[in-house]
């Protein structure tokens, strides 16, 4: 149906929307969707100081030449994740930082929090946080057909060698400035588009007209936690947490303790480094698609309580229910632990046997972003 009303009919099953984000998810997956992300936290961090004050409050490394993409986790000082961000490097004293939506006030907030102050015979870090929130757009362009849509309304070389994942650049569409992101939180090619508002009715329709042809399609939050979950993405303030640091969460790749740059947290990393993990963020699937996974299903090892889902769903392209969950041992938590155990959820009161995944679901070598 090309127009459904947009109404949610509550249901201790699937709900009247399944089908229908279904549908979103696909075309991300096969051919190519639009996203607004407008509600993305999106704030200027320029100065002088710009990358010393960066370098200290992000746990990677954001020091990189202008056209550089960071992932990174801003940490509190015992290596909680108080925020996750993507750092865009546009200009040598100035970076864009992109956060997400609901946690604009929280992020600036912290990030303003940690700008070192004027003390003793030091002066105050040359550095200003400024929330362009509501003046620019984001929409993100994803799937497989991406780069065939965006190539058609501008003249910017797309190909990967000169655009790769993990860079930006400025380019031009129908006439206007847009800030290009070569990233993805869907596991798809594609791009994030940032620009300011005024911009934004003009370039979205230029995208829809000319992503007739590949069958372009709007799609929403609900289809982007499906491709999340497939891909294993974490989602701030569900499976990473102020409580849980970058190794619990298997982010530990994103941390630059190698660099010799102390961080916020730095300490407290290499002090957990040497220690056991007590808890470890794992993936349980149920291919039984009359179970519902929301999050918060109770974790069972062995027949004895270890956690619970942090988030859960359906993987449409999959085909099976997905959760996330940290498994908790006082003793350590390793591989060995995690795959020589049997594993339950209990959902609704009645438990159910679940499969434990090892990484990423869908494409665990990375091969369709990079493409």
């Amino acid at each position: 149906e090309p127009y459904v009303e947009a109404r949610d009919i509550y249901s201790y099953g699937r709900q009247n929307w399944f089908p229908y984000v279904g549908e979103e998810h696909r075309a991300v997956r096969e051919r190519v969707a639009v996203f607004d992300q407008s509600s993305f936290g999106k704030f200027r961090i320029i100065g002088l100081d710009a990358e010393k004050a960066l370098s200290r409050i992000c746990a990677n490394n954001v020091a990189k030449p202008p056209g550089a993409l960071t992932y990174t986790q801003l940490l509190n000082s015992k290596g909680g994740i108080e925020s996750d961000l993507t750092v865009a490097r546009v200009a040598e004293d100035e970076f864009y930082l992109v956060s997400g939506t609901g946690f604009r006030t929280h992020d600036s907030a912290w990030i303003r929090s940690q700008f070192l102050p004027a003390e003793g015979s030091l002066p105050e870090e040359k550095v200003e946080l400024q929330d362009i929130t509501e003046e620019w757009a984001t929409f993100s362009l994803m799937g497989p057909l991406a780069r065939e849509v965006l190539s058609e309304i501008t003249e910017s070389d797309l190909d990967n060698e000169n655009f790769p994942f993990g860079t930006c650049r400025t380019i031009e569409i129908v006439g206007q400035n847009v800030l290009a992101l070569r990233v993805t939180y869907v596991g798809e090619l594609g791009w994030e588009l940032h620009m300011p508002c005024d911009s934004a009715e003009t370039v979205y329709d230029a995208l829809m007209e000319t992503g007739k042809n590949s069958g372009i399609a709007n799609a929403g939050y609900r289809a982007i936690e499906s491709l999340r979950l497939e891909k294993g993405y974490r989602a701030w303030g569900e499976d990473i947490t102020p409580d849980t640091t970058p190794f619990e969460a298997g982010l530990g790749w994103a941390v630059k303790l190698k660099s010799g740059t102390e961080f916020i947290g730095h300490g407290a990393l290499l002090t957990q480094q040497k220690q056991p993990l007590k808890k470890r963020l794992a993936c349980f699937t149920i291919d039984d698609p009359d179970i519902v996974l929301l999050g918060r299903e109770t974790i069972f090892r062995n027949g004895e309580i270890v956690g619970w889902l942090t988030s859960g769903g359906w993987g449409y392209t999959v085909n099976k229910n997905i959760g996330y969950g940290y498994v908790r041992n006082p003793d350590g938590v390793d591989n060995e632990y995690l795959k020589t155990g049997t594993y339950e959820l209990e959902i609704a009161t009645a438990r159910y046997a679940c499969n434990l995944q090892i990484g990423p679901i869908y494409d665990p070598k990375m091969e369709r972003v990079h493409k």
